[in-house]
């Protein structure tokens, strides 16, 4: 039970290191990508920051 709950927590961290930086390239790139639906308010407002201006 402790083995499961320290590779879910290793499995959490690890998958979170690979998001790329917010508003770098690739993640205005991965934003388009997105349904734009599914955008947060602070997405958008970075997204605006970030990748138009």
């Amino acid at each position: 039970m402790v083995l499961r709950v320290v590779l879910a927590c290793f499995a959490v961290i690890f998958l979170s290191a690979c998001s790329p930086e917010v508003g770098s390239e690739d993640w205005c790139e991965d934003l388009k990508e997105k349904d734009k639906g599914e955008w947060t308010l602070d997405e958008t407002a970075e997204y605006a920051k970030s990748c138009i201006f």
